[in-house]
């Protein structure tokens, strides 16, 4: 798909005699020609905002401003753009909106000097811009429909109906990545829009059982799988909605990888939920010994408890659980145990005591100590 946009820029490109660049209406670059010694371009004159554009693939908010303050977004036929340098912006532009059935889906950019510098732009190269609109438009459609096939994926147990999942995604995005999943959770609204959040590529509830359900699955583009600030502008947007933490698994760099992601993002908004300063975003990556115990299944009715931890549990001794918890937390010193909770040590050796006898556990047992350790911080999942 993106090989197609690419010989539509430079069909146009060669209409016009000059390279052109292709953005979506956020102003993200799909495609861009080449510049060559027979083009006429000055090697020495590169603009910014076209090396921004094609380096990162996106322009600023300011470019965004200056270009959209010209119309650019209603209107029907080439517009032609004078520099700004305050805004980065060197060199004029030609825009070539790109619309299809009244609504427009991207523009076309063409480098110019302060004058008009093309004349009157040929048909055929507004013709080659209503294809390129028709293509995105059916981009958006089919993106607008995805969220079921990226909930069918992340929690559907057939194989056969994951594999109808995975290609209907693969054939509406290109299979190409690298992207980063996001779990907002609890979710209790509809999703948003695609468009409404930054770098989104589909949008899902799902369902889940539990304190931390339904969810807000999101699938977002990155840059790269070391680069997760697209994924973390997509978690603010979703904060001022009605998750109050974010969860964002590691990067995948294909769509069949994306249930290990929603995995780890689900684990990381159990993990924030139960352990608000790592969140309201928790990235997978940094929650440390809450991977493993967030991999576990939810807490509820009925989950498992080992019987020895379970009398520790018990709403009545909720103070022996909460100093139980702080010192270990403090690896087992008590004197800085006792800091924490601002009582005497006297008091945390009687408190450490009814532990052992209501467990029948020996806090100077390394096991003992990681069965129990790992019991209170499972059950605040």
């Amino acid at each position: 798909m993106k090989d197609d946009y690419q010989e539509l820029v430079d069909e146009i490109s060669a209409l016009l005699g000059a390279p052109a660049t292709l953005e979506d209406r956020d102003f993200r670059l799909i495609a861009f020609g080449a510049h060559d010694s027979d083009s006429g371009f000055d090697e020495t004159a590169m603009d910014p905002v076209r090396t921004r554009s094609i380096l990162t693939r996106r322009s600023t908010a300011e470019v965004r401003a200056w270009f959209e303050k010209f119309g650019i977004a209603t209107a029907e036929g080439p517009v032609h753009i004078p520099a700004d340098p305050a805004a980065g912006v060197l060199r004029g532009r030609l825009c070539l909106p790109v619309r299809h059935r009244g609504t427009v889906h991207g523009y076309v950019w063409l480098l110019a000097g302060d004058d008009e510098p093309h004349g009157p732009v040929p048909d055929e190269a507004m013709k080659v811009c209503a294809r390129i609109g028709a293509r995105l438009a059916d981009e958006a459609r089919a993106r607008a429909d995805l969220g079921p096939y990226l909930r069918t994926l992340l929690t559907t147990e057939s194989a056969e109906r994951r594999a109808a999942a995975l290609a209907s995604l693969g054939t509406a995005l290109g299979g190409g990545g690298p992207y980063a999943l996001l779990c907002a959770a609890p979710w209790t609204e509809l999703a948003p829009g695609v468009r409404t959040v930054p770098g989104a590529a589909a949008l899902s509830v799902v369902p889940v059982p539990g304190p931390a359900g339904p969810r807000l699955a999101a699938l977002i583009r990155v840059r790269t799988r070391t680069d997760l600030s697209p994924a973390l502008a997509a978690a603010k947007n979703l904060l001022a909605g009605a998750g109050p933490v974010v969860g964002i698994g590691n990067a995948v760099s294909t769509l069949d990888e994306l249930p290990g992601a929603w995995r780890e993002a689900s684990a990381a908004a159990r993990a924030a939920l139960a352990r608000p300063h790592l969140g309201p975003v928790a990235e997978w990556a940094s929650i440390g010994p809450y991977r493993l115990l967030a991999a576990l299944p939810d807490s509820g009715p009925g989950h498992p408890v080992d019987p020895a931890v379970r009398p520790l549990l018990d709403p009545a001794h909720a103070e022996l659980a909460r100093t139980t918890e702080a010192y270990l937390d403090c690896a087992g010193q008590a004197g800085r145990t006792a800091s924490v909770l601002n009582i005497h040590r006297q008091t945390l050796y009687y408190r450490l005591s009814r532990v052992e006898q209501l467990t029948g556990l020996d806090l100077h047992d390394g096991e003992d100590r990681l069965l129990l350790h790992m019991s209170l911080k499972a059950a605040r999942l």
